[in-house]
């Protein structure tokens, strides 16, 4: 099973990166936890200079923008 954060204070896009990462895991079949991260001191402990944030099992991989599926679910491959 994966995990995946979604790091950010809850904003229109993270709500949106959450929704993409969640349809990204469901199209490549992987079973993931989502997990919301809105701890400021937690989000920076990740070295994210700007939200939404994304780490899929504690690795950034992206930040201050909502990938594409297609990217995530590489990510998540």
């Amino acid at each position: 099973m994966k995990t995946v954060k979604i790091l950010g204070s809850g904003c229109a896009n993270c709500r949106k990166l959450e929704a993409v990462a969640r349809e990204a895991a469901a199209a490549a079949g992987v079973d993931a936890e989502f997990v919301k991260v809105t701890d400021l001191a937690a989000i920076m402990a990740y070295d994210v200079l700007s939200t939404p944030g994304l780490v899929i099992d504690d690795r950034l991989v992206s930040s201050g923008r909502i990938p594409t599926k297609a990217e995530i679910q590489a990510w998540l491959g």
